[in-house]
């Protein structure tokens, strides 16, 4: 039988597998697998790790993820996240309110004592003291526009791609120098992947994503290449427009969610870089989480037969909180070759 790391590797080459690696996205479903509190996964490491820990050994998923939330940066920027004991993060005003606060951003170092950044790369740490070799370990970072917009808010930050670019240019950068150092921190610490997270760039145009997103993630998929580690591209939501845009990025797995058709997605990732492996992408709360056991089996056989001989097994995004495990184990189980 393979280990995790060898299967992942094998199928990236189009080598023969035991079965397609479930890369599968679990953050609050594996928080529930230990009876944890959010806040505890979000907020301790030692609570992330073992709860991956039960989640792979439950089902048989191929990656340990340090992916909580998408605030570990933006807290380390000084922005005010409030963490209930059970519920999803709640952001408080955004921290560039005037543009004029963009002059007193700070640089936050990844690897301050007590920084949310320190908490995932400890996670790493102790990911590879555990399982290091045998499962690949993923590490994760926010892209530069996304973090744009988790500091500025969302609307404001549309508003000001159309009024002031230049000073947007100017936040993405500051942003995108804090990711590569987050990434390398990752890597250092024994991350294999590093996945980047960008669901606002799903939101723009497609000129929009390739002056605004696309280099920023440039930059930081090639700083995480020369380090050693895998680059994985998530964009959420429907990102049908960009995907030849999205293979430009220098990721080698990319991650569609459900909107995207992904045979179409595959014809056209082929025309540029076939080896890129395609992650995805069936719905994963139609499907996954209310669906039944032979819904979630075809839906992963049909997402085999179109992904390519790369493919990588996931849902959409994320795993749902209260996912049925009989609909985990029948994903699992349609994943053997």
């Amino acid at each position: 039988m393979m280990t995790s790391t060898e299967r992942l590797a094998a199928r990236m080459r189009r080598e023969a597998v035991d079965r397609i690696p479930n890369m599968a996205l679990v953050m609050q479903f594996a928080a529930d697998q230990i009876d944890a509190s959010l806040a505890q996964y979000y907020l301790d490491y030692n609570a992330l790790c073992e709860a991956n820990f039960k989640t792979v050994e439950l089902y048989q998923l191929d990656t340990v993820d340090a992916i909580s939330d998408p605030y570990r940066e933006a807290v380390d920027f000084g922005a005010e996240v409030r963490f209930p004991e059970d519920n999803l993060p709640v952001a408080g005003d955004p921290l560039l309110r005037d543009v004029s606060d963009l002059a007193a951003l700070p640089h936050p170092d990844p690897l301050a004592a007590g920084s949310r950044m320190r908490d995932r790369v400890d996670a790493i740490r102790l990911f590879r003291e555990r399982v290091g070799g045998r499962i690949p370990i993923q590490g994760w970072v926010e892209g530069a526009l996304a973090e744009a917009a988790d500091l500025r808010g969302v609307s404001a930050l549309m508003y000001d791609l159309y009024d002031r670019p230049e000073w947007v240019l100017d936040l993405l950068e500051r942003c995108t120098e804090v990711a590569i150092a987050f990434a390398l921190a990752q890597v250092e610490a024994g991350a294999d992947i590093i996945g980047l997270g960008d669901a606002i760039a799903s939101q723009v145009s497609p000129r929009a994503y390739r002056k605004f997103a696309l280099p920023y993630e440039q930059r930081i998929f090639e700083a995480v290449r020369r380090a050693g580690a895998i680059p994985r591209l998530h964009i959420c939501g429907d990102t049908t427009r960009i995907v030849k845009d999205m293979v430009l990025s220098g990721c080698r797995i990319l991650d569609l969610d459900w909107q995207v058709d992904l045979a179409q997605a595959r014809a056209e990732v082929d025309t540029v870089d076939p080896d890129i492996a395609l992650c995805g992408n069936f719905d994963p709360v139609a499907v996954l989480h209310q669906g039944t056991p032979e819904a979630v089996t075809q839906a992963a056989l049909t997402c085999r037969e179109v992904g390519g001989d790369n493919w990588l097994a996931q849902p959409g995004c994320e795993v749902p909180r209260g996912t049925p495990p009989e609909n985990m184990h029948a994903f699992s189980a349609a994943l053997v070759v």
